[in-house]
């Protein structure tokens, strides 16, 4: 079932992070016919300082085929 991990600098409020939750959790049922039940979503928050390294080298870069949304990019 779907399982949604976010990656973020650090500094959003619960509120905020529970509220995005909701909001994936509700797309991801409307889009792909899943209960809610069937879709959890995690975040991971990751230094400004260390984004580079961890997340844009290490998932990114040499994943553009994977990438639905691509950095610098509007959909």
């Amino acid at each position: 079932m779907p399982h949604v991990i976010v990656k973020l600098w650090p500094g959003k409020s619960e509120r905020q992070k529970t509220q995005l939750a909701e909001a994936i959790t509700k797309s991801v049922t409307e889009t792909l016919n899943y209960g809610p039940e069937s879709v959890s979503v995690a975040f991971e928050e990751i230094a400004a300082s260390d984004w580079a390294t961890k997340v844009y080298h290490a998932e990114i870069v040499g994943n553009e085929d994977k990438l639905y949304k691509k950095p610098g990019y509007t959909l």
